[in-house]
């Protein structure tokens, strides 16, 4: 019943040039991949357990991560936390250990819910799980973990103000707690049960809340009174009751101390276990780098306090019904037109580019009246994306008709073709054939011609259209659910 009340609470870019008349002149170009957007055809969907060798031959490196407000989440369109910065700056780092190449090895960052990261990451679908992990003994018999980013991590205990200062984890004994199953505040509280049970005292009741909460979602049931107590990661603890009126650490009831935090990979990985040990040294709590980086999203973090209030996620949620309704009708994904978009102009339909595009969709006037557009006035919104995704689909249908291209990758010369011109896709996708190269397949075939004869900034479109695709899609799907409570009348998206 409990767990019905919970989940009753918390369920209630740079504009660039086009031009006219069709097709457009070339404007020039150049990451990360469309691989977050299209997990099943790029194979990310499929197991695959070697080591970094193996990763860097293959241009990309799977992260496992959860959404959560500290650790990596959106604001508006744009992906963060402290997982998140770690991330970037590993990616930096892992490419400089490697040394010049024409293409970069690639973070994928890939969420799950909490309950999937280990197995993911044991059954091949992902080759670091990356998400504030304790490590453990049971941990340790299914994975291995690399250095510790934080030493020393107590696992406290959090109550309602009103609540009575808890002298011991021993007065746990007969209370109710709250905790994910796939917890190590599970464990710790399965350990003191096992000690309560040697002492001949009740042991803790513990109730599994579900997987998909956070430590902060769980906090804020323990506020509204419906869940007696949670434990929670000290420092975690120490930030969210700053922002969470009304709850009370227990600091003498530790029911874990002296904890790690790390970064899980599969066992029998050493060369991956080496290379994040060395950034490990350079990033970890007591670094100047990992100092600013927990006093950015555990002492000052200003995106907690505002969590989904930001313009972009307003903006998102004002053009996506417009995105979903000509997706459909020109057989695009909704969601990919959105983050293209985002990358074209912030989402911004005042948006005006010195080239004289116009719009959410930056566009010029004189190609959305072509005859293969046909829709002269941009000035509108729903114009705008209109005209952008009937130009899109010409590009498709005229360029990259050709049965041999897989639906994906037309998906992706035609976003090349939107920012450099289909001319030059054209002749990118010519050399790439005559070099040995797949002419009908972006990712480590035109794109690394494109890398070669134009450099990155098509190459960079592509996948940054590709990362705003990956934060729209988790709006969309409800990550930030519970979220909004106070926001009445926001619309859901399926």
């Amino acid at each position: 019943m409990l767990i019905l009340l919970i989940a009753g609470i918390l369920f209630p870019g740079t504009a660039c040039r086009k031009d006219s008349p069709l097709p457009p002149r070339d404007t020039g170009g150049g990451g990360p991949a469309l691989a977050e957007a299209f997990p099943e055809e790029l194979g990310l969907d499929r197991s695959w357990t070697g080591d970094l060798d193996g990763m860097v031959e293959r241009g990309v490196i799977r992260v496992l991560v959860v959404h959560s407000r500290t650790f990596y989440f959106l604001d508006g369109a744009r992906q963060r936390g402290l997982t998140y910065d770690l991330l970037q700056e590993f990616e930096r780092f892992l490419n400089r250990k490697l040394g010049p190449r024409l293409l970069p090895v690639r973070i994928m960052i890939l969420p799950v819910r909490r309950d999937r990261l280990l197995p993911a990451l044991v059954e091949g679908l992902g080759d670091i799980a990356a998400s504030n992990l304790t490590v453990t003994p049971h941990r340790l018999r299914q994975v291995d973990f690399a250095e510790p980013f934080v030493t020393g991590v107590d696992e406290v205990v959090v109550t309602r103000n009103e609540v009575p200062d808890l002298g011991s984890p021993e007065e746990l004994s007969g209370r109710i707690v709250g905790v994910r199953p796939s917890s190590s505040y599970r464990a710790s509280l399965e350990a003191l049960n096992a000690r309560l049970a040697g002492a001949g005292r009740k042991p803790v009741e513990i109730i599994d809340v579900e997987e998909f909460l956070e430590d902060e979602d769980i906090l804020e049931i323990v506020a509204s009174g419906v869940l007696p107590a949670t434990i929670v990661d000290r420092t975690k603890a120490s930030f969210w009751v700053g922002i969470i009126p009304g709850l009370k650490i227990h600091e003498k009831a530790a029911v874990r101390t002296g904890g790690s935090v790390a970064w899980a990979i599969r066992q029998d990985s050493p060369e991956l276990k080496t290379m994040i040990d060395a950034f490990v040294r350079g990033h970890r709590q007591g670094t100047l780098t990992g100092n600013v980086l927990l006093r950015r999203y555990l002492e000052e973090n200003r995106w907690a306090r505002d969590p989904a209030g930001s313009r972009d996620r307003k903006r998102f949620e004002k053009v996506f019904p417009l995105m979903e309704r000509y997706g459909k009708e020109y057989g695009f994904d909704p969601l990919l037109l959105t983050a293209l978009a985002y990358q074209e102009s912030g989402l911004d339909q005042s948006r005006r580019s010195r080239a004289g595009a116009v719009g959410i969709m930056q566009l010029k006037p004189g190609t959305a009246a072509d005859p293969n557009v046909g829709i002269p006035d941009i000035s509108t919104l729903e114009n705008n994306i209109h005209a952008g995704t009937r130009y899109l689909a010409f590009l498709r249908d005229r360029y990259f008709d050709d049965p041999a291209i897989p639906p994906v990758d037309r998906t992706l010369f035609t976003f090349a073709a939107y920012n450099a011109g289909p001319a030059r896709v054209a002749r990118l996708r010519k050399e790439a054939a005559s070099s040995g190269f797949d002419p009908d397949r972006w990712f480590g075939n035109v794109e690394v011609i494109a890398a070669r004869r134009i450099g990155r900034e098509t190459v960079t479109y592509v996948a940054n259209v590709a990362r705003y695709s990956v934060a729209f899609r988790m709006l969309a799907n409800g990550f930030h659910r519970g979220r909004e409570r106070g926001a009445s009348g926001t619309k859901r998206f399926p």
